[in-house]
């Protein structure tokens, strides 16, 4: 049961965050999906599940999740007394240090080039949102490189959500981007693509509670399909997606 204000405002925020209005150019990128159509990797609803489910379990959790708990704790590390302050000192050495890390643990020059691309768009929204005070984040929005998975994290943090709701958010926008993907490409019918959504978020949880327990030294994961289809879509005959 919501029993303050303020619950409601990090709810629509959260939703603001994970929509697909949001103009940061996901929806432009099928993340190898769409090669791996072309392959005859992915013709139904469930090999397309299958398909979503292990990048889930396997480079999400292992990588973007594991990574976006360390940048939320390098934001929260020395938060101020007055929670409704943005005046907050944080890690900026870990913060670089992680976003650093989950640059380098792209595996193509395509999802580096999604991730870096989505990264700036995000960063350059929020310098221009009128009601968020960024001042004190300004030696990150200065960084030359920064990944989706980062700027998400400070958005979810200036916007107060808490990490878990920002995980949950992320593998919502990963889950949406694919399935809306899939629609088009496998094809899918509408009600096919809703089922998806229904099936592959009812693992949210576990694949959270398996990002959580990875430690440093676990992070990271190779996925070759997945590298190889989205290095084989550059040069793909027709394409509807951006390589």
């Amino acid at each position: 049961m919501i029993t303050k204000p303020a619950n409601s405002i990090q709810l629509n925020r959260l939703l603001q965050l994970c929509s697909a209005n949001l103009p940061v150019g996901g929806f432009s990128f099928s993340q190898g999906l769409e090669y791996g159509v072309e392959m005859g990797w992915l013709t139904s609803p469930q090999t397309t599940a299958s398909w979503i489910n292990i990048n889930l379990q396997e480079s999400i959790a292992q990588t973007d999740l594991a990574i976006l708990k360390r940048l939320f704790n390098a934001l929260s590390l020395h938060d101020a007394p007055d929670e409704s302050s943005h005046n907050k000192d944080y890690d900026l050495t870990a913060f670089i240090y992680w976003n650093n890390h989950l640059i380098a643990c792209r595996e193509s020059h395509e999802l580096l080039l999604a991730d870096l691309a989505m990264g700036k768009a995000l960063i350059r929204l929020i310098k221009q949102l009128d009601k968020i005070n960024i001042d004190a984040y300004q030696a990150i929005i200065a960084l030359p490189e920064i990944s989706f998975v980062s700027a998400f994290a400070l958005c979810a943090y200036v916007f107060q959500l808490d990490l878990m709701s920002a995980q949950s958010g992320y593998c919502w926008t990963y889950i949406d981007n694919q399935v809306a993907a899939a629609t088009k490409l496998v094809p899918l019918g509408q009600t096919q693509a809703q089922n998806l959504l229904f099936e592959l978020t009812m693992n949210t949880e576990l694949i959270i509670e398996k990002a959580n327990a990875i430690g440093d030294d676990d992070i990271g994961s190779s996925l070759p399909h997945l590298a190889m289809a989205s290095a084989w879509h550059e040069t793909q005959y027709s394409r509807l997606f951006r390589s």
